[in-house]
């Protein structure tokens, strides 16, 4: 299914122009090599342009369209009118050698070879520049050796005559196709991908774009071991993917990869989304409503009141269809192979409610400085991990069954409540208003928690024990910070983990310590005390025991009714 889907996607590429057809592909091409019409080189152009990188400018090589490229793993292979310096001139960087002469040696076989009954300008200078050209004296001539460096840094040189490009001549064109018809003469079968009798693909381009990976690209389907082979079958045969399929979804994919602003990067994954009519709206809608910049909270909060009263939405030039089928697939780098972390599929409007319903769950008091109502998928997941480490990834499993539970509203991992409870712990009761909100959210979806709906801000009249114990151990800690102003390290830092998990054997401690900070009250801040005495007996009132253990799902309520009780406190100061 992923593969059919992206072969759709080609399509629609291909329709509108944004890839190659097939046998053709778009390189990153540095210089051309400027051809006499007896194949003679008389310049070095700079097919270089200047590109906006932040606040810098740099100079890269310019995109164009050539003749489909190979996939090299080892040995020798040259690619027609585009390689590098060792297959176009016979040098690298070191000079020349036995293999750069092969190399050189490969390129003048397949140009001529390919080349041989064309008869125009261009193909008869590209033809006479491979017969005549003699690698070992590349570095007397002065045109080559003036730009030795630029030349053999591993950029693509093209050939050209003047501002006319050798893949863009027809002849050319003309010869390249009818020696693709002239090859496909491998081993044929069913394509599982079109259903239709085909020449089978043996070996399949490779996807970039995924970090991790080898920056030459990893496959999505390969095999390279007899132990992986089923019926005989070697290679990519023991999954026949035809030619044009395996082109179609390969270039699909590596243009997705390729579009930075419609792809997101969740831990070790790299997630890539589109619609099947290959509309971008869908795109950028998507990737906007799941991690959505603080900037743009009003639009994504626009969007989803229209899909709730079921008016339509309008971005761009479009009307959003909520019965567009949406695709997401998420990779992870294996080695030189890539992973599928997830491949999830429903009609736009189904994904668009399932992201509504989660930061509906996720919803909650925020502190007053906070701007941002939504909480994208990546920063809750920065919520599981130590904010002062270098590695800020979250677990590479959980961040895909994290995204796969939010697209399909399906329950959470038990691990995302696991994780943030863990780091609450470690950071001694630190609650951030998106850890509360995770909880809260889990708590909804995993446990059936349904009144936890209406626990957006503090919920005064509660009698849930692990909710009031939660309350309670947050006016205690305020009693203290109160009595003791500009106090480094207060209750929190020593008993908020015991109290969470044994309240009994913790709650008469801090009664005791309660009671002397109630005395520094009495003595400088009688009003304080007076509203103290008043919580706490409101409080008292909805308990009528200290539980000695609290379950997870208790635990997390208590969370709740610290986090809330707090920010009551907050609240209450900015008043005065």
């Amino acid at each position: 299914m992923i593969l059919q889907a992206l072969t759709e996607e080609y399509e629609n590429l291909a329709r509108d122009g944004k890839v190659a057809r097939e046998g053709w592909c778009f390189a990153k091409v540095s210089y051309g090599l400027n051809l006499s019409e007896d194949g003679k080189v008389i310049g070095i152009v700079s097919l270089k342009q200047e590109e906006e990188r932040g606040k810098k400018k740099v100079v890269v090589p310019v995109p164009l369209m050539v003749p489909e490229m190979v996939t090299r793993s080892s040995g020798v292979s040259a690619n027609f009118l585009c390689d590098n310096s060792k297959y176009m001139l016979g040098i690298d960087g070191d000079g020349s050698g036995p293999r750069l002469t092969d190399c050189f040696l490969a390129a003048k076989e397949k140009h001529l070879s390919i080349l041989k009954d064309a008869d125009g300008k261009m193909a008869r200078a590209v033809r006479s520049y491979f017969e005549n050209w003699k690698p070992e004296e590349a570095a007397q001539n002065e045109l080559i050796k003036g730009r030795w460096e630029e030349l053999t840094d591993g950029g693509n040189l093209i050939f050209c005559m003047g501002m006319d490009y050798a893949q863009d001549d027809p002849d050319i064109r003309n010869a390249w196709e009818k020696s693709r018809e002239e090859r496909e003469n491998g081993q044929e079968g069913i394509c599982l991908v079109t259903g239709q009798r085909t020449e089978i693909s043996r070996i399949h381009k490779t996807i970039k774009g995924v970090p991790g990976a080898q920056s030459s690209g990893a496959a999505l389907v390969s095999f390279n071991a007899p132990a992986f082979e089923s019926y005989g079958k070697e290679q990519s045969y023991n999954a026949p993917v035809g030619k044009y399929a395996e082109f179609a979804y390969t270039t699909a994919l590596n243009y997705l990869l390729a579009q930075r602003d419609y792809t997101m990067q969740l831990g070790d994954s790299m997630v890539v989304g589109w619609a099947e009519s290959g509309e971008e709206e869908y795109q950028e809608t998507f990737f906007m409503t799941m991690d959505p910049p603080p900037d743009n909270q009003e639009e994504i909060k626009g969007i989803f009141r229209n899909l709730k009263n079921q008016q339509p939405i309008e971005t761009g030039n479009i009307r959003l269809n909520p019965d567009q089928r949406f695709y997401i697939l998420g990779l992870a780098p294996n080695a030189a192979r890539l992973a599928v972390r997830f491949f999830y599929q429903d009609s736009f409007g189904n994904i668009l409610n399932n992201i509504s319903g989660h930061y509906k769950r996720m919803e909650i008091v925020q502190p007053s400085w906070e701007k941002q109502k939504y909480l994208g998928i990546r920063q809750m997941l920065w919520e599981t991990v130590n904010q002062k480490s270098k590695d800020k990834s979250p677990v590479p499993n959980m961040a895909a069954m994290v995204m796969q539970s939010i697209l399909s509203g399906a329950r959470y991992p038990a691990s995302l409540y696991s994780d943030t409870l863990m780091r609450i712990r470690a950071e001694q009761g630190k609650v951030t208003w998106g850890r509360a909100g995770i909880i809260k959210a889990y708590l909804i979806r995993n446990y059936g928690w349904e009144k936890g709906e209406d626990y957006m801000g503090l919920m005064e009249e509660s009698r849930d024990t692990p909710y009031v114990l939660g309350r309670l151990f947050a006016v205690l800690e305020g009693i203290q910070l109160d009595a003791n102003p500009g106090i480094k390290a207060t209750i929190r830092d020593r008993y908020f983990n015991s109290a969470c998990a044994t309240p009994a054997s913790v709650f008469p401690v801090l009664a005791k310590l309660k009671n002397s900070h109630m005395k520094k009250l009495e003595r400088d801040r009688v009003g304080s005390k007076i509203y103290y005495e008043q919580l706490l007996a409101e409080i008292m009132e909805k308990l009528d025991r200290f539980p000695k253990r609290l379950s997870l799902e208790e635990q997390g309520q208590f969370i709740l009714g610290y986090y809330h009780q707090m920010q009551k406190r907050y609240e209450k100061r900015e008043e005065k």
